[in-house]
């Protein structure tokens, strides 16, 4: 789908030239030199040719190289990228570069896969091909005007190659130019109206523009053509269109409202084998995704309410979130902007905090004042806040803005970020990450290519959370640290990124402060703030950190991490 060997292949045709090796090639040599060739019999066709030791230097190269070929045609990347760096050895060409660099770039190694492009330019002509693969990593990266510019010297090397149009309309979509985009996709679909991934990309961009019947369309012939004619490109990755269609085809079904063809789809995405990290993520979304939808808890659709969620006060003085059973949202209009906002301090079992009620308040009615449509838990216990989130997930389906805060206790567990109920008792023995709510599991619910995503977390206060949660696990292997890990899921192969931002109060593995007053250092600022008319969402929190690292004598740093494509604004200007 999104890579490209196309004749590089032929270029190892003449090492098998050579009279002396005239028998070996006419049993042995079609079998792992075609590209055709079922991947377990080129393999193993491969594995005798090298097994009879008589080749050398590019001859043995080229055996490397397509039984490298094999195992990309299994997605096993790392044998993938063993042979391939053996069959550099022994004779460097542009071909393994790229078949290389292609495999870097499934596991989502971009910049070793940009490093294997530029080699791979570097020992031969300019090719189309190999522009194309580096545009790929370029927009795996999120370097949009590098992939463009890629894609440009590709189709202008190959005015016919559908791939290189698709990919650089998809570089148009991230970056917002729907029109620019859509007319790219619809140019590769001319090209050639038997590929199933260009519609898929179609898809998203219908469904950015809100015409879910279109997009759903799209998705229906890219799936019966995924198919009915699987990709034959030996670089594109085993399923990857397939599962793609599934979830962006219940995505649309999702955001219309037919939830029972959205359930369908996520069960379709999770039927089949993820080899590549794109694949993995989106299927990442359709789990939860499915999750959400398959809550038995969930009566019959009907109208969300537009208000913001109810708050009822417990026997114990706690106020919480109404545990009465949500329905699915009806569908919105574009344009939506949804916050998730969650204060917990009341702990019953550890170190209780003033702050983080007063915290979510401010920032809850910060964002009221500027439009949002938010939802507000104060001291949730387990069931609630998991509750209120899975309802939140699901309305943010049609949200085009989703702000989550989150404002207490947090921990990380073997390098993942967990949020903290009030009624969490660490205890030794205990599976503690099944009463946490876990932030990949927010973050895979929001993962969209259409909508924007704020996540603020000033959690992981000076609190001792970290000796229980080492206490606790020291019999099963867990590893706690202090403060929150930089989250995994903006790493390798993360489709996070429509536009995405992170930001946590403090600097990952740190401690936040939670204050001396009635609100920590952080909220305070970032309730003053985020409601400032025409402040860039990413200058404002520039704004924030500096008055952190002012009030608290340098003591605490927020920190963010953003993939946003262009300037987001959450109070107009």
């Amino acid at each position: 789908m999104r890579r490209l060997l196309v004749a590089f292949c032929l270029l190892f045709a003449s090492a098998w030239s050579a009279p002396s090796f005239a028998q070996s090639r006419a049993q042995l040599g079609p079998l792992c030199t075609t590209d055709t060739t079922p991947a377990d019999q080129q393999i193993d066709a491969c594995n005798k040719i090298i097994a009879l030791k008589v080749f050398k230097g590019g001859q043995l190269a080229t055996v490397y190289f397509w039984r490298a070929v094999g195992w990309n045609k299994k997605g096993d990347y790392a044998k993938v990228i063993a042979d391939a760096t053996e069959a550099i050895r022994l004779e460097p060409s542009q071909a393994v570069y790229n078949l290389r660099g292609s495999a870097y770039f499934d596991k989502g190694e971009y910049d070793i896969a940009i490093a294997d492009f530029d080699d791979a330019l570097k020992l031969g002509p300019p090719s189309g091909i190999i522009f194309h693969n580096r545009g790929n990593a370029y927009q795996g990266k999120k370097e949009y005007a590098k992939a463009i510019a890629d894609f440009d010297a590709a189709i202008k090397a190959d005015p016919k190659s559908a791939f290189s149009y698709q990919n650089r309309g998809n570089c148009k979509k991230a970056l917002g130019e729907l029109d620019g985009a859509l007319a790219d996709i619809n140019q590769a679909i001319r090209l050639d109206p038997s590929l199933s991934q260009p519609l898929v990309h179609r898809t998203t961009i219908w469904r950015a523009k809100g015409e879910f019947d279109r997009a759903i369309a799209d998705g229906t012939e890219a799936i019966r053509l995924a198919k009915d004619k699987p990709p034959v490109n030996i670089m594109t990755p085993p399923n990857s269109v397939l599962i793609s269609a599934y979830t962006f085809r219940g995505l649309a079904y999702e955001a219309k409202g037919d939830y029972a063809h959205a359930e369908e789809d996520y069960k379709g995405a999770l039927g089949v084998t993820a080899s590549d990290a794109g694949s993995k993520s989106n299927q990442a979304t359709a789990k939860v995704r499915l999750s959400l939808l398959s809550d038995t808890t969930v009566p019959t659709p009907r109208d969300a309410p537009t208000s913001t969620a109810q708050q009822t006060t417990a026997p114990s003085g706690q106020q919480q979130a109404s545990t009465a059973p949500s329905p699915l949202p009806a569908p919105a209009g574009r344009g939506k902007r949804m916050a998730l906002i969650i204060g917990n301090g009341a702990y019953a079992h550890v170190k209780a905090l003033p702050n983080p009620p007063n915290d979510a308040r401010a920032v809850a009615k910060s964002l009221r004042d500027i439009g949002f449509t938010v939802s507000e838990g104060i001291d949730l216990d387990r069931a609630t806040m998991q509750k209120m989130t899975r309802d939140f997930l699901r309305d943010a389906a049609r949200a085009q803005v989703a702000v989550v805060y989150y404002a207490g206790h947090g921990v990380q567990i073997d390098g993942r970020n967990y949020l903290i109920p009030i009624d969490v008792e660490l205890k030794a023995g205990a599976n503690m990450t099944e009463a946490m709510i876990d932030t990949d599991t927010i973050m895979a619910g929001l993962d969209d290519q259409v909508r924007t995503n704020i996540l603020i977390f000033d959690a992981c206060r000076n609190n001792p959370m970290a000796p229980q949660v080492a206490a606790a696990g020291a019999n099963r292997g867990i590893e706690g640290a202090s403060g929150l890990a930089a989250p995994a899921s903006l790493g390798a192969g993360a489709t996070l990124g429509a536009g995405t931002l992170i930001a946590f109060a403090t600097a990952p593995g740190q401690v936040a402060l939670d204050g001396e007053g009635a609100n920590s250092p952080f909220s305070s600022a970032l309730s003053r703030h985020i409601g400032t008319p025409g402040l860039e969402v990413q200058q404002m929190l520039t704004r924030v950190r500096a008055e952190v690292v002012s009030s608290t004598k340098n003591k605490q740093v927020p920190w963010s991490n953003s993939s946003l494509l262009g300037e987001v604004y959450l109070a107009e200007k």
